[in-house]
């Protein structure tokens, strides 16, 4: 007989199992329908579809408004709008990153109409050892590795592995499409270091709370967050540069991507305060643009979490 906790357990783990096809499905249907619709209407049916998200979001909805209200005290009125417009921004992300399988690269430049910056990409890629190209929960960044590629620039992204293997093999397939290989963030750093010294950009989205991996705690809002030192350290290592990357939805829902000055990491750095440093250059840049276009990023996560030494947990 199953102890009455393990059959609890059990109950649980089934249900979230089911709902993972259940949605696994639902993207499959999506994916299907999307080839039918053309992307002016998915643009204005994610409108509709972000707000009804965001009113049925629950704890991320809850998550998103906190974290608005914390930042931005003074604007109490209209951070609610804001979140349920990083939800809108959410479903419009989807829409177009599905519409992407069906697309040709010369299809790009009806969702990407421009570039700024990348004389700065340039001037690091001629040193021949590769660029970390940072990018951010920011506007629609899946569609960076796309740019990337379009732009001509091979490389690799690292990535989360997704822990059910439908899903998994369907993002990664929707990523690898245009040709932007995928390394998950649990293989060899050897792997990385290798994409750089074949003179490739390497990929990372590092503006999350991680607490299962080496970072240090930068100021960010105003708050001390836990901060992944892989970019500054991986940079460091190859002897290259991090050149910061913002994919930016304007008004007509075309996306420009704007590279950055380089972030010049010296080689071989140890030292955790300059580490740190270096950490806090590109996390200055991403609360501007957040500050900017604060619809755009990634509210709904628990970005200050991970509590300093010494320190209670935060609250949200």
């Amino acid at each position: 007989m199953i102890p009455a906790r393990k059959q609890e357990h059990h109950g649980r783990f089934m249900k979230i199992k089911t709902r993972r096809y259940y949605i696994y499905y639902a993207l499959r249907l999506a994916l299907f329908l999307s080839r039918l619709l053309p992307l002016k209407f998915l643009l204005w049916a994610a409108e509709g579809l972000g707000r009804l998200a965001f009113r049925f979001a629950g704890k991320y909805r809850d998550t998103a408004v906190f974290n608005l209200d914390r930042v931005f005290p003074d604007r109490r009125g209209s951070n609610v709008k804001t979140a349920e417009r990083v939800f809108v921004n959410f479903v419009k992300n989807g829409v177009e990153w599905i519409k992407l399988l069906y697309m040709k690269p010369s299809g790009v430049s009806g969702i990407i109409e421009g570039v700024r910056g990348k004389e700065h990409l340039d001037e690091v890629m001629s040193g021949g050892r590769g660029a970390v190209v940072l990018g951010f929960h920011f506007g629609n960044w899946e569609l960076l590795g796309v740019g990337m590629k379009v732009l001509g620039y091979p490389g690799a992204c690292v990535v989360r592995r997704i822990y059910f293997e439908k899903y998994d093999s369907m993002i990664v397939g929707m990523r690898e499409r245009f040709g932007a290989r995928v390394i998950y963030r649990d293989e060899s750093p050897k792997k990385m270091l290798a994409e750089l010294r074949q003179g490739n950009v390497l990929g990372i989205v590092p503006d999350q709370d991680v607490d299962s991996i080496d970072g240090v705690f930068v100021d960010f809002f105003g708050k001390p967050a836990h901060t992944p030192t892989a970019p500054v350290k991986i940079a460091s290592t190859a002897g290259t540069s991090i050149v910061p990357v913002f994919v930016v939805r304007g008004d007509n829902d075309k996306h420009t991507i704007v590279m950055e000055k380089p972030i010049r990491v010296p080689e071989k750095i140890r030292d955790k305060d300059e580490i740190r440093r270096y950490t806090q250059q590109w996390s200055d840049l991403l609360e501007k643009y957040a500050r900017e276009y604060p619809e755009q990023w990634v509210w709904v996560h628990k970005r200050w979490k991970t509590a300093p030494p010494g320190e209670g947990s935060p609250p949200a």
